[in-house]
């Protein structure tokens, strides 16, 4: 994707995003093309390959787009993060369907790893919350555990239609680690 401070040039790529949301309400993923894509929008294909490589790319785009303001509200010392992870997929919730819906939710897991240790390592504050858990470990697995786990857990509540409250997962987690605390099994 081209990063421009174009007017032009952004209004374009927002209307090649939208071209491709809408079309993924549609279609799946995997039958949508760029001529597709380039119709819906409305732009010449000159102006689709000026902004982007591929259909491929305007979906990470959404992705780190999305993904970029989850990140920079979770680097608060105050934050509660299943409240912030909770009010992301809302914030989201179309584009977290329609991936559901082309079973491609593993693309946000896997961009959530390559931008959270990028992140980690040129924005993570000293008031982030993991911080001093992080301390003389090797974050990078724990960063691993840490997104892999909330992330199962969130795509299972995407793909259920969300329909359980955002407390009642919460309520259930909480439960559950408590429980894992006080037994006597040792995961390691």
């Amino acid at each position: 994707m081209l990063n421009s401070i174009n007017p032009s040039a952004i209004r374009s790529q927002q209307e090649i995003k939208k071209a491709l949301i809408a079309l993924m309400r549609e279609y799946q993923y995997k039958d949508i093309t760029v001529k597709q894509i380039i119709l819906e929008s409305e732009l010449s294909r000159k102006t689709f390959y000026r902004n982007y490589n591929s259909k491929d790319d305007v979906l990470i785009s959404l992705v780190k787009i999305s993904l970029e303001d989850y990140f920079s509200i979770v680097n608060n010392e105050d934050v509660d993060i299943l409240s912030t992870i909770f009010s992301f997929v809302d914030k989201n919730k179309e584009l977290l369907s329609l991936l559901d819906k082309n079973d491609m939710l593993n693309v946000v897991l896997q961009y959530i790893n390559r931008y959270g240790f990028e992140y980690r390592k040129k924005h993570l504050s000293s008031s982030n919350p993991f911080t001093q858990l992080f301390d003389s470990l090797d974050s990078d697995y724990l960063i691993a555990l840490n997104c892999g786990a909330i992330w199962n857990v969130v795509s299972l509540w995407i793909h259920q239609g969300m329909k359980d409250s955002p407390d009642s997962v919460r309520a259930t987690i909480s439960e559950y680690l408590s429980r894992l605390k006080q037994s006597d099994i040792k995961l390691l």
